[in-house]
């Protein structure tokens, strides 16, 4: 279903306008430095120019592009390695436009799938409650989504509310390592028996994994690099134990 570019949102607008405008510029001075020292010797500085801009240029361009297309892509992925029964309460912490968020509700038939964000546009661009509840309805699940304000480190909900909690590319942006593993446990704490936690980010997924793990949660697993989602994220996944008796 066609939505444009950047339908789900363009993450970290302003630092990638930075890489991209800083690249083409070393590009340029690079290959400028290269013609005005044609007739002397060779110099080392235009081709290193080129080559660090070409490197920027590129990740700016990967960026985009798992942005505009691979982040969903590698969402679907995640989310069919594990079974669905259809009835799951699902929580998307920083839900953003709602990848993750419209991805888990396709996989439900009575389920509820809860979004949650401060809706920061310098994470995100036209980071706004409407961007979810849009693409929600886009894909014609509108009726299962919801969505809240909140922060990550003090979610509005009692414990063991959800079978599936989902946070895509935000805890990185949480302030703090104290407040970033305050944030995991509290998606241990509104998380049901037996169910599971998907964590997708670009940085602290070891530190996440070990968060997990301290909390009893079982079958934590850390994925290699995810470059079709964003050049370095990596999936953190886990699952909490079955209710006794």
């Amino acid at each position: 279903m066609g939505r444009g570019w950047f339908g789900d949102g363009l993450d970290a607008p302003g630092p990638i306008a930075g890489l991209g405008g800083l690249g083409v510029a070393a590009v340029a001075l690079g290959t400028r430095g290269r013609r005005t020292g044609r007739s002397g010797p060779p110099r080392r500085g235009p081709r290193v120019a080129r080559w660090a801009g070409g490197v920027l240029v590129a990740y700016v361009v990967a960026h985009l592009w798992g942005s505009a297309a691979g982040k969903r892509r590698a969402a679907r992925r995640l989310l069919d390695g594990s079974p669905w029964r259809g009835d799951e309460r699902v929580l998307d912490v920083g839900c953003g436009h709602g990848v993750a968020l419209v991805e888990a509700a396709r996989r439900l038939t009575t389920g509820t799938a809860v979004g949650i964000d401060l809706w920061s546009t310098k994470d995100q661009w036209r980071n706004r409650p409407a961007g979810p509840v849009e693409n929600a309805r886009r894909w014609g699940v509108g009726e299962r989504v919801r969505v809240l304000s909140g922060d990550a480190r003090r979610l509005p909900f009692p414990d063991g509310t959800f079978d599936v909690v989902l946070s895509s590319i935000v805890l990185h942006n949480v302030a703090g390592e104290d407040d970033r593993r305050r944030a995991v446990r509290e998606i241990v704490r509104v998380l049901a028996p037996g169910g599971r936690v998907v964590l997708v980010d670009l940085a602290h997924t070891a530190t996440y994994a070990r968060e997990l793990r301290d909390a009893g949660l079982a079958d934590v697993e850390r994925s290699l690099p995810m470059p079709d989602y964003l050049v370095t994220a990596r999936a953190v996944t886990a699952r909490a134990a079955p209710a006794a008796g």
